[in-house]
């Protein structure tokens, strides 16, 4: 996915979020930063389009909010709704906790997101290392008892 440019004012927002963020934000900042939920690189107030995201962690595509009572009312929630839809369209999941979520369960809020991030996680695949490492794969690509191996060998 291409990088979209990041305006001066939006850039300058974030950072100022980042100065004045809530209890609940901060509370849940020292669970996501440097890595310490599942290895996983959290970002705070991150300008991602129009937005900017509470925290995003862009290797599993996954977007936390922390909402406010703001959050309540039918015309933020719908707004609320098309920014979700926005970043779901990029391939992003969106959570959404309230501040009284945070404050009264972190630990549970911490296993949410984890639990969303393994489940976005790309599968990996694991490939033999260079030297050995995993002999039973290294041994079926050389080994004279491989069907293939044999094959070519008898039509050369």
């Amino acid at each position: 996915m291409p990088h979209t440019q990041v305006g001066d004012s939006q850039r300058t927002r974030a950072k100022q979020l980042r100065r004045t963020m809530t209890r609940a934000e901060m509370l849940l900042w020292r669970h996501l930063k440097a890595d310490r939920l599942a290895g996983l690189g959290f970002r705070r107030q991150t300008p991602i389009g129009n937005y900017i995201a509470d925290f995003v962690a862009h290797s599993c595509k996954l977007v936390v909010e922390v909402d406010g009572e703001s959050h309540d009312f039918e015309e933020r929630i719908r707004r609320d709704e098309r920014r979700d839809q926005w970043f779901a369209s990029r391939g992003y999941r969106v959570l959404r906790f309230t501040n009284d979520d945070v404050l009264r369960n972190l630990e549970g809020v911490a296993l949410s997101i984890m639990e969303a991030a393994e489940q976005a996680a790309p599968l990996s695949l694991t490939l033999p290392r260079k030297g050995g490492g995993n002999p039973s794969a290294g041994d079926s690509l050389t080994s004279d008892g491989d069907p293939l191996a044999r094959a070519g060998a008898e039509e050369q």
